[in-house]
């Protein structure tokens, strides 16, 4: 009887809320390196970012949400934020999402003196079903707790058959892709073996007319 493990596996991966949070610190210099965060984001999907700094002074903070397209479309910019700032985003294509940040030093503030200063960020990204304020919802709608629940299944079973159905269509893509070489390289094995018969052939005649100019055959 064969194993039910992977499907099951790979359903309770599916069923796991789309959302990171995570803390990291940020040094401030005049050029600085932005620090981005990615995460998967398939194309319609909210994409809800929630970052918490606290006061840095002579410190500035920009923030930029954008995707891994080679475009890199900029979904929104935000320059000297302070404390709890929530920002909202729809993901316009399949791909990643990535929330880029910069510590900007102030002008009159000498380099030397920055090695202790620095930015602490506190950062929550939550996509898809798991950015959406279920609690806001029923409270619009008059939803009873169970009702809130259902809600919540179905952006989540929404959420599974939308991940099906773009790795249904990825799978499909590879698969056009490997029938795609491999007709090329059935194709260049057939011009190879054709040119070697042709070259052999072309050698026989050659060596033939050789040996004749040569008298060495009739």
């Amino acid at each position: 009887m064969p194993s039910s493990c992977p499907p099951l596996f790979l359903l309770l991966l599916l069923l796991l809320p789309f959302s990171t949070a995570i803390k990291f610190a940020i040094p401030p210099t005049r050029i600085p390196t932005e620090k981005c965060i990615w995460n998967a984001a398939h194309t319609h999907a909210l994409v809800i970012v929630t970052a918490n700094v606290p006061p840095g002074p002579s410190q500035r903070i920009d923030i930029d949400i954008i995707d891994s397209t080679p475009q890199r479309n900029v979904y929104l910019s935000k320059k000297d934020i302070k404390g709890e700032t929530r920002l909202a985003v729809t993901a316009h294509a399949e791909g990643e999402i990535g929330v880029c940040l910069k510590n900007y030093l102030a002008p009159e503030v000498k380099t030397g003196i920055t090695q202790n200063m620095t930015r602490a960020i506190d950062l929550d990204i939550d996509i898809g079903a798991d950015a959406v304020d279920y609690n806001a919802i029923a409270n619009q709608e008059s939803l009873s707790g169970l009702e809130t629940e259902m809600r919540k299944l179905e952006g989540v079973v929404k959420e599974i058959v939308d991940e099906l159905n773009y790795l249904k269509k990825r799978e499909e893509r590879f698969a056009n892709t490997n029938l795609s070489t491999n007709n090329r390289v059935q194709n260049f094995a057939w011009f190879t073996l054709v040119s070697l018969v042709g070259l052999g052939v072309w050698q026989i005649f050659h060596l033939r007319a050789f040996f004749k100019r040569k008298y060495l055959i009739d």
